[in-house]
């Protein structure tokens, strides 16, 4: 058995019941370690398990996944998901390979990004589609996130924006050299993402929002120290959200129990 397990998003406790008792059992534990950010240490979660994981990083799952998939199907292993496994990120690459070597699959659920930006009281059936945002290059600047924004805005819906994650980058010197050697984690902040946000609209000026559109920045959801403050781009580019992950959503059209709890937050 191949078992998919969410970890949740702030806690080592935030694993479920069923999560926990997969990994007891399991032969194997592996991590995934470049969708999302740890907030706490690998050995907290070898101390409550009580066995050693086995960290997989980018080139672990495009490479060396097979392995692991080989091991599934003579003993049960488990593979851990920051999050939950089909939330923010999906690993649905991963369950088609495993079902293709006839590899039995059990995914064990747990909060995600996706659910947990209803805190700040904006109703979660009114959000469109969601967009990534990602660093900004002297070279490659895409925008292709305006057009879902603008469309949700249209329709009056909110527009969760996932904030970009470089983990175990190789730099393009390097691959150029042909020797790998890995940029530095980096992961964007709510102050970067309105920059390059308000660099489009200027570019494209078709006011799908501007610096006085309401937004909600989230930094750390689901753990101890989460941030949840709302107000316009312009408010939000001076606050100090601390350390990652971050996240924002744009309002769209909001109903009045949604704006008395946005009142809450409000900068």
């Amino acid at each position: 058995m191949l078992y998919i397990i969410g970890l949740g998003l702030g806690d080592e406790k935030d694993i479920t019941l069923r999560g926990l008792e997969a990994v007891k059992k399991s032969e194997k534990v592996y991590i995934e370690s470049y969708t999302s950010l740890l907030s706490f240490g690998i050995s907290t979660l070898e101390k409550l398990y009580g066995k050693p994981l086995i960290v997989a990083d980018r080139e672990f799952v495009e490479e060396k996944v097979d392995d692991m998939l080989s091991g599934a199907r003579e003993f049960d292993v488990s593979f851990l998901v920051v999050g939950d496994p089909f939330g923010a990120t999906t690993h649905s690459d991963l369950v088609v390979r495993a079902k293709k070597l006839d590899v039995e699959v059990k995914v064990i659920y747990n909060a995600s990004v996706m659910n947990a930006v209803g805190v700040c009281g904006l109703q979660l059936y009114r959000y469109g589609e969601t967009v990534s945002l990602p660093f900004f290059t002297e070279t490659w600047r895409p925008d292709s996130f305006y057009e879902k924004i603008q469309k949700n805005r249209g329709l009056g819906l909110h527009t969760l924006c996932l904030l970009d994650i470089r983990v175990k980058e190789p730099s393009l010197e390097s691959l150029c050299r042909g020797k790998k050697q890995y940029e530095p984690p980096s992961f964007m902040t709510i102050g970067v993402a309105i920059d390059q946000l308000l660099e489009v609209e200027q570019l494209r000026g078709e006011g799908a929002y501007g610096e006085d559109t309401l937004c909600v920045g989230f930094a750390r959801l689901g753990s101890e120290n989460q941030m949840v403050v709302a107000g316009s781009m312009k408010q939000l580019r001076s606050v100090d959200f601390g350390p990652p992950l971050h996240s924002l959503t744009i309002v769209g059209k909001t109903h009045p129990v949604e704006e008395e709890m946005l009142d809450f937050y409000r900068s």
